[in-house]
């Protein structure tokens, strides 16, 4: 029996090596046992304690305050949880069970680490901050992506046009200009390439920056920020010296796709940071002039000037080869530079092509044809629309908004290689033709193009 030393008004009531119950009707099992609430504003326990009803996950609120709280492992499901001060949860611990409501009166930190060092415990939602990127991302459970840190404030919707050739002058461009592509009107100058050597570049963007890479001669690659406007800046080079090549990218990571005498070549760069282009991987083809165009997570490259059909498709976040989508029977593809995309369909405009399906580089003509894939099935291309004109079809330069997209200049080879400042715009969502839009402000072929709101921004 419990030993009770004195016991009344204003008492204090000690029990040592006995057991004593409150609110019980049988033996009790503990030194003290409460059936029942506990109320106290000064409690002291010394030594280990049970705390039932918490571990059962019960319909409690729990408060911490700055102390060491040593929770044994239960399911089940828990109300609210306010946190005060420091607490500190090891590496070794786990919650399997995740909270209805979290307060905090503070700060909470995520885990920080590069793209390399990604968790390998990848639970659907987890979340981390990417330092290569500066960004937070989140796991799919399939992929990570980004979540998305800008504040749309209705200055997005340009699209940068920059390099080119003219005919028959023979003029090289190094001008850079800008169309914005809510409206209707002329291209209005933004500033100048680094470089007239860079006449024919591949151009990409994110929402913040567009990249334009390569030339006649040159592996250079510029930058500008697309809502100001100034000259291009060095970004770094390419792993080779090549022009009319494509360009695609996700909101981080840029890939730079082909190019000519006809090169199999994909170079990569992330978009926010300076630095040369690594290697990507292959192309199944030789890229001699292909298109291409981006969701946030996929590339596809079209077929170009070479003796098959092939559309290739790649992951942007990894690297490695490319690999067979589906087929553009009967489509050449050279000659179009670069396409447009609403982040599940992909289109690309003009270009030469033949009607030998088993040799698309012979017979060779010019075509008006607006032809596309859906990302998320591989599958041949379908045809949605026409051009204006195919006599300025060839040697033109795509990109666009997730709603519309864009065609820029070209030349008719019919007409002693005669150039157009021709700019015309289409529907991707829907099926039919292109329309003018305005001029460029000078004509020319073989430009690059990028856009601040493609299809392939959203994620990696």
């Amino acid at each position: 029996m419990a030993t009770i030393r004195r016991a009344g008004f204003g008492s204090v009531f000690e029990v040592e090596n006995e057991t004593v119950g409150i609110g019980t009707t049988g033996t009790a099992t503990n030194t003290l046992q409460v059936l029942g609430d506990i109320k106290s504003s000064d409690a002291t326990v010394i030594g280990l304690s049970t705390l039932t009803t918490y571990q059962g996950f019960v319909d409690k609120d729990a408060k911490f305050g700055k102390a060491v709280i040593d929770v044994e492992s239960k399911a089940g499901t828990l109300g609210d949880v306010v946190i005060e001060g420091d607490v500190t949860v090891s590496s070794a611990s786990t919650f399997c069970s995740s909270l209805n409501q979290l307060t905090l009166t503070d700060s909470f930190s995520v885990p920080t680490g590069n793209t390399e060092s990604r968790i390998h415990c990848q639970t659907t939602g987890s979340m981390r901050f990417n330092e290569d990127f500066g960004t937070l991302e989140f796991y799919t459970g399939d992929t990570w992506k980004t979540v998305n840190s800008f504040k749309d404030v209705g200055n997005r919707g340009r699209a940068i046009i920059a390099g080119g050739e003219n005919d028959p002058s023979g003029t090289d461009f190094k001008i850079i200009e800008y169309i914005q592509t809510s409206t209707l009107g002329n291209a209005i100058g933004f500033g100048d390439l680094t470089s007239t050597n860079m006449q024919n570049p591949m151009g990409l963007s994110n929402s913040i920056r567009a990249l334009f890479g390569g030339g006649n001669t040159v592996d250079t690659i510029n930058y500008i920020t697309i809502a100001s406007t100034g000259n291009g800046i060095d970004f770094g080079d390419l792993t080779s010296a090549r022009p009319r090549g494509s360009g695609l990218a996700s909101s981080v990571r840029g890939i730079f796709v082909g190019g000519n005498p006809g090169v199999n070549i994909m170079d990569y760069v992330e978009i926010m940071t300076l630095g040369d282009a690594l290697d990507f991987g292959d192309l199944s083809f030789t890229g001699r002039g292909p298109s291409s165009t981006a969701s946030p997570t996929r590339g596809i490259i079209t077929n170009d000037f070479s003796s098959n059909a092939d559309i290739d498709l790649i992951s942007i976040q990894s690297k490695g080869n490319a690999i067979e989508f589906g087929k553009d029977m009967y489509y050449g593809g050279y000659g179009a530079n670069g396409g447009a995309s609403t982040g599940t369909r992909g289109v690309w405009m003009g270009g030469y092509a033949s009607d030998n399906p088993k040799s698309p580089s012979q017979n060779l003509r010019r075509t008006t044809a607006i032809r596309g894939v859906e990302f998320s099935s591989g599958g041949n291309a379908t045809e949605y629309g026409d051009l204006v004109s195919a006599s300025y079809a060839v040697y033109n330069s795509a990109t666009g908004t997730k709603n519309r997209g864009f065609c820029f200049g070209g030349y008719d080879p019919a007409v002693t290689l005669d150039s157009t400042n021709t700019i015309q715009f289409m529907n991707i969502q829907s099926s039919g033709n292109a329309q003018d839009f305005g001029d460029l402000t000078v004509p020319r072929y073989s430009i690059g193009s990028a856009c601040d709101s493609h299809g392939g921004l959203g994620g990696f």
